[in-house]
């Protein structure tokens, strides 16, 4: 029987501190699982620079020179994480049976891709990692994480808890993921919406091998942020729903207004007038930020604009 070729793709950025050693441990291991004949021996590790700014693109080109089955692939500018994901499964989509997306800093396990390949030969198509636990994340970043997930569920966006971008998707699965021609991408929302069998395997978190985290708060909030208006609908009904509690509550304080008038408890006008006021003005400051937001991701849409360029390629 014909091993599969896998190829394994890792978008980064600005990672000149960690590249080389990231290149050497998928190395090892993609070649010790062709040496034992798991997968073929054209598979592969494909790096995607985006559009980095340090030495990270000299730092691929030389490993690709030095190691057989190193690739690479340079953006032309910055796009973000997930474009850049893209242009690396959308790239080498062709050029394997399946392909294996993982970050470049080394916190994310390669000791369970045996196992995610195992199960895609047994004939899944959708290989999840997922993390077990939490426990070496600071306080404030796994009560984060936690909100987030739980958010995103409670918005009725299809999600998987716990995890990230580390997964395998076969062939079927990319192709299907070529079909989405959305700008305001939101892998790990569109990934299990394609629906194909999927299943998942389980892994620590490492600490990052060297360099700093590139994904800040501010990131973290915007990507959040990205993914609830990107698949679901919720924050337009959500300014339904306060605008039916509005009115509730303006009738109940107009009733109390009128009764505190009658027993001379409160100075007349200024509940009635003064607190709704700046109560509905915050309100329509709210709401209108919400429709704002879905306008803009339509203005976006519409365009049609490139997600990405392409610079350079490297075998």
């Amino acid at each position: 029987m014909q091993k599969p070729i896998i190829g394994v793709v890792s978008p980064c950025y600005n990672e000149e501190l960690v590249i080389n050693e990231t290149a050497n441990r998928l190395h090892n291991i993609i070649t010790r699982l062709a040496d034992n004949n798991i997968i073929s021996q054209s598979s592969f590790i494909a790096f995607i620079d985006d559009g980095s700014k340090d030495a990270t693109w000299l730092k691929i080109t030389a490993n690709a020179t030095t190691l057989s089955n190193i690739k690479g692939l340079k953006l032309v500018s910055n796009v973000g994480a997930q474009n850049a994901l893209l242009a690396g499964l959308l790239t080498f989509k062709d050029e394997a049976d399946a392909l294996i997306s993982i970050d470049a800093d080394l916190q994310d396990d390669i000791n369970v891709l045996e196992e995610m390949i195992l199960k895609f030969c047994e004939g899944t198509d959708v290989v999840y990692g997922v993390r077990k636990e939490r426990d070496t994340d600071s306080f404030f970043k796994r009560n984060s994480a936690l909100l987030f997930y739980g958010l995103m569920q409670r918005m009725k966006v299809n999600i998987i808890h716990n995890h990230a971008d580390y997964r395998l998707c076969s062939s079927r699965v990319l192709n299907a993921l070529a079909e989405f021609d959305e700008v305001n991408l939101f892998l790990r929302g569109i990934i299990p919406s394609i629906g194909f069998n999927n299943d998942v395997v389980y892994y620590n978190r490492q600490e990052r091998f060297a360099g700093e985290s590139k994904f800040s708060f501010s990131k973290m909030l915007s990507f959040a942020w990205n993914g609830i208006t990107s698949f679901s609908n919720y924050p337009l009904r959500l300014v339904s729903i306060i605008g039916f509690a509005i009115f509730f509550l303006c009738l109940v304080m107009s009733g109390y207004a009128i009764f505190g008038l009658f027993l001379g408890h409160v100075v007349p006008g200024w509940l009635s007038t003064v607190l709704p006021m700046y109560f509905l003005g915050g309100v329509q400051l709210f709401c209108f930020g919400i429709l704002g937001e879905y306008i803009g991701k339509i203005y976006l849409e519409v365009k049609k604009r490139p997600r990405y360029f392409i610079d350079k390629r490297v075998d």
